[in-house]
C-alpha cells in the first residue's frame, strides 16, 4: 500500500505509522498520545477481527498496552506488527481496564471536599468576625492564621493538596477583608474587590506551584480579577454602590448561559485532518479513499477533555452561586430610592429565573444544582425584601396566595412529569430563558438608577 502524504507526517503529534497483520497492511494517522491499546483497538475495528491483537515493534519487541507511542519511540514511517494468536490476544478491554482501575490509587472523595468547604466557611466567618472586631491581639491572631492558612493551602504536598490549594483562596481573601475593612457603607464594594484581587492572587500562586485543580483555579482567578475590575472602576467613576452589584448579578447570570460554550477545549490534532492539508488546492478538494490514513483518538484524550470541561462547568457554578448570594442582597439594600427599588426586584426575580431556567441545560449534577440554588436564593431574597415592605395587613394574603401557587405548581408538575425532557418543553424552556435574561437586562436602567436621573432632568 502507498505511504500517507506529506502533509500528515510532518506533524509533531502525528505519526503516520503501517500496521501488518494477518488481513494485511493498514496505514493510520495516529496522534503521538495515542496508546498501543488504541493503535491494535482500531486495526482490529477496521479491518474487521473479533479480537484485539497485541503489537510489536519491526525487530519483534511486544508493546505494552498502555504505553503511548511518544513514550514507546514510535516515529512516522515505523512498521508495527498484529499479533492475534497466544495468550497476548485478547477478545476484550473490558478487563484491562477494570485491572487498571484498581490499581488507580485512590484520590480524595467527597467527604474531602465536604471538609474544605467547611473550612472556607469558616475562614469567611473568622474574616467577617475579625473585621468587626475592635483592634485587639485576638483579631491580629486571628489575621496571621488566615494568611498563614493561606500560604499553607497552597504547598503542593500530601494527599489533599488538589482540594486543599482551592480552599486557600478563601483564607486569603478573608485575610484581605478583615485588613481593608471600613465601617463607611459606600467602602464595602471596593473591600470586597480587594478582597477577591487577594483570593486571586493566592489561586494563582496555587496554580503556579503545581498543576492541582488547574480548571478551579483558573475560575478562581477570573473570577476574583473580573470583581475587582468592576469594584474598582466603580471607585474609579464614583457611582453609587448599587451600579456595583447590578452588574455583578448580571455577568453572574449570563455566564450561566456562556460558561459551557468555552468550557471544553478539544486539542487540533483532533479536530483537522491533517490528511486533507495538502500543497495544493486541487488535492486538498480529494475526498481519502478507502479506510487508510484515519487519525485515531485515544478514549483516553477524550475522557481527558470531557473532565476538564467538567471542572470548569461545576468551578463556574459555585463562582455564580458565589456572586449572586452576595450581589443580590446587596442591591435590594442599597436601592432605597422608589423608582430604583422597582427596577431592583425587577432584576433579581428575572435573574433568578433565568438561572433557574438556565440550570435545566446543564446534565451535570452538581453545576445543576449549584445554579437551581443560586436561583432560588435569588428569589428568596426578593420574598423577604417584598414582604418587609407590605406590612402586616398584607402579610397574610401573600402567605396565603404563596401556599396555593405552590400547590397548582406542584400538581402541574407532577401531571407533566418528565415532559420538561421532550423537545417542545424545552424549546419552551428556552423561550422563558431568554425573555427572562432580557427582562432582567433591561431592568439594569431602572435599578442603576439612570432612568430616575433621566426622569428628573426632564421633569
Amino acid at each position: 500500500m502507498n505511504g500517507l502524504t506529506s502533509g500528515a507526517t510532518g506533524t509533531a503529534d502525528i505519526v503516520a505509522l503501517s500496521v501488518h497483520g494477518p488481513t494485511g497492511v493498514l496505514d493510520l494517522v495516529v496522534p503521538t498520545a495515542a496508546s498501543a491499546a488504541d493503535v491494535a483497538t482500531e486495526y482490529a475495528q477496521q479491518v474487521g477481527l473479533g479480537v484485539t491483537p497485541v503489537l510489536f515493534s519491526r525487530v519483534g519487541s511486544p508493546l505494552p498496552a498502555d504505553v503511548t507511542l511518544a513514550d514507546a519511540g514510535i516515529d512516522s514511517g515505523a512498521i508495527l506488527v498484529a499479533v492475534t494468536q497466544g495468550p497476548a490476544a485478547h477478545p476484550s478491554r473490558g478487563r484491562r481496564r477494570t485491572e487498571s482501575m484498581m490499581d488507580r490509587p485512590t484520590g480524595p472523595g467527597a467527604l474531602s471536599v465536604l471538609w474544605f468547604c467547611t473550612a472556607a466557611a469558616a475562614a469567611l466567618l473568622g474574616g467577617w468576625l475579625a473585621a468587626h472586631a475592635e483592634t485587639s491581639d485576638l483579631r491580629t491572631v486571628t489575621i496571621g492564621l488566615l494568611v498563614a492558612a493561606a500560604v499553607l493551602g497552597c504547598v503542593p504536598v500530601g494527599r489533599f493538596a488538589a482540594h486543599r490549594v482551592l480552599a486557600a483562596p478563601a483564607f486569603a481573601g478573608a485575610a484581605a477583608f478583615a485588613i481593608a475593612w471600613d465601617p463607611e457603607p459606600a467602602m464595602l464594594p471596593t473591600i470586597l474587590g480587594v478582597s477577591a484581587l487577594a483570593a486571586a492572587v493566592a489561586a494563582a500562586v496555587g496554580r503556579a506551584l503545581d498543576e492541582y485543580s488547574e480548571e478551579a483555579l483558573r475560575v478562581w482567578m477570573m473570577v476574583g480579577t473580573t470583581v475587582f475590575l468592576v469594584t474598582g472602576g466603580a471607585a474609579l467613576v464614583d457611582v453609587r454602590p448599587q451600579v456595583v452589584w447590578t452588574v455583578l448579578v448580571v455577568t453572574a447570570m449570563l455566564a450561566a448561559r456562556f460558561v459551557p460554550m468555552v468550557a471544553v477545549e478539544v486539542p487540533d490534532q483532533f479536530l483537522i485532518d491533517l490528511e486533507r492539508l495538502a500543497v495544493t488546492a486541487w488535492s486538498a478538494r480529494e475526498r481519502p479513499k478507502g479506510r487508510r490514513g484515519r487519525t485515531v483518538v485515544p478514549r483516553r484524550a477524550v475522557a481527558v477533555v470531557a473532565a476538564s470541561g467538567t471542572r470548569v462547568v461545576t468551578a463556574a457554578s459555585a463562582a455564580v452561586l458565589a456572586v449572586v448570594a452576595v450581589s443580590a442582597p446587596m442591591l435590594l439594600s442599597t436601592a432605597t430610592l422608589p423608582m430604583d427599588r422597582i427596577g431592583a426586584r425587577c432584576l433579581v426575580g428575572f435573574a433568578g429565573a433565568a438561572l433557574l431556567l438556565a440550570a435545566r441545560s446543564y446534565r451535570h449534577t452538581a453545576a445543576r444544582a449549584l445554579l437551581r440554588t443560586a436561583g432560588l436564593l435569588c428569589w428568596a431574597v426578593l420574598l423577604v425584601a417584598v414582604f418587609d415592605a407590605a406590612g402586616r395587613r398584607t402579610e397574610g394574603i401573600v402567605a396565603g396566595a404563596s401556599v396555593f401557587l405552590g400547590f397548582v405548581v406542584l400538581m402541574v408538575a407532577v401531571a407533566l412529569g418528565r415532559g420538561w425532557r421532550s423537545a417542545w418543553w424545552s424549546r419552551r424552556a428556552e423561550i422563558a430563558e431568554g425573555i427572562c435574561g432580557a427582562f432582567a437586562v433591561g431592568a439594569v436602567v431602572v435599578a442603576v438608577g439612570l432612568f430616575r436621573h433621566l426622569w428628573e432632568l426632564t421633569s
